[in-house]
């Protein structure tokens, strides 16, 4: 089973993404992605799925248009695990414009 961080460690990972900020409640990590086009954030969007499924591991997210907003918890453990933290870096990596 997947543990959940600790703050210090969220705090630490958190320094190594792009964008991503903690939620309110602190059980999750935030970010918005903002593409060129539709198509642009549908791509990156059908990307994430693949990765997220071969995890076991998906997203909370919300499209219109050319943006997509995306909160990462591991509803399991009630926070936030390494598992939030590397799909988050993925997203980071595939969703550069």
């Amino acid at each position: 089973m997947t543990e959940k961080l600790e703050m210090e460690v969220i705090q630490n990972s958190l320094a190594e993404l792009k964008g991503w900020y903690l939620a309110a409640d602190k059980e999750a990590i935030e970010k918005a992605f903002k593409f060129k086009s539709f198509n642009q954030a549908f791509a990156f969007m059908t990307r994430v799925a693949l990765k997220a499924e071969k995890m076991n591991h998906h997203p909370e997210w919300f499209n219109v248009y050319n943006r997509v907003d995306i909160t990462l918890c591991t509803h399991d453990v009630g926070g936030l695990t390494d598992k939030d933290f590397k799909l988050a870096a993925f997203m980071d990596k595939v969703g550069d414009p």
